[in-house]
């Protein structure tokens, strides 16, 4: 299984620099083309690590997450990788071998691992080399509710998870790494895939806020009232109540990791 991560580097001088980066009041569409060596940042309590910043809280826009696509050279990572109290986690390893401790328990993950951090969780992550550690990593600040648990974090994996197919589809399904009845969850972090030729038939309109990395393949996405081309390493990010849909094109799969905010009432006051 391939998934798709940033390219870096630089495009050479014989490059159109117009490009196909959107950003409107709805919806943005970052290119893989744009994610290159000069908007990487460096995270403070990390080493041998570079980051690009996908996604993060913007007022008026989308406002529930950060997500990002972290690189760790050999022998790189973090001992204090979250900066700020009640923040949970998923990460997502795109490429290469990661060494991640949750609360004092040693996981081995490669491409396709998975793993769910709750906010109540001390972490810390490593590349044991030889390559460079490529992952996903999604950020929310967990929202408790009285009376419920925050949920515990595990570990898995692609491979082991087996894909829900949509009802009356046929190429449309839905890995789901948690369960969707579990409203201990605030978020869910989950890969969608299409088969070539298939679709979501209606233009969804609802309240989560979405980052939507695609892993693999190509489509035409609908978002708001445009069709975008999207392929390997593009990234789009959807503000609540943005419409959207898409038709999976080309030869082979077309696969995102989709994040979206779930099982909390609105709040009804700004915070201070």
């Amino acid at each position: 299984m391939r998934y798709a991560f940033p390219p870096g580097g630089l495009p050479d001088q014989g490059c159109d620099p117009e490009g196909a980066a959107i950003f409107t009041e709805a919806y943005a569409v970052l290119p893989a083309v744009t994610q290159r060596d000069i908007v990487t940042s460096l995270l403070p309590g990390w080493h041998g690590t570079r980051a690009w910043v996908l996604a993060r809280p913007l007022s008026g826009f989308a406002e529930t997450f950060a997500q990002y696509a972290v690189e760790v050279a050999p022998g790189g990572g973090s001992y204090n990788p979250e900066p700020e109290a009640n923040a949970e986690a998923v990460l997502f390893v795109a490429r290469g071998h990661s060494r991640l401790r949750i609360d004092g328990i040693s996981h081995e993950l490669d491409a396709g691992g998975y793993a769910y951090i709750s906010p109540d969780s001390v972490w810390a992550l490593e590349n044991p080399g030889p390559g460079d550690l490529q992952l996903h990593w999604i950020r929310k600040m967990y929202r408790y509710v009285s009376d419920i648990p925050p949920p515990k974090s595990f570990v898995t994996s692609d491979q082991k998870t087996r894909p829900v197919n949509m009802p009356d589809t046929g190429k449309w399904s839905t890995t789901r790494f948690v369960d969707p009845g579990d409203i201990a969850h605030d978020m869910h972090v989950n890969i969608v895939t299409l088969l070539p030729g298939g679709r979501i038939p209606f233009a969804e309109t609802h309240v989560m806020e979405h980052g939507l990395y695609v892993l693999q393949g190509t489509a035409r996405y609908l978002l708001n009232r445009d069709w975008v081309e999207v392929g390997p390493g593009d990234f789009m990010w959807l503000r609540a109540f943005c419409p959207q849909a898409c038709v999976a094109t080309g030869n082979e799969p077309f696969r995102y990791l989709l994040y979206k905010d779930v099982n909390r009432h609105p709040a009804l006051t700004l915070a201070a």
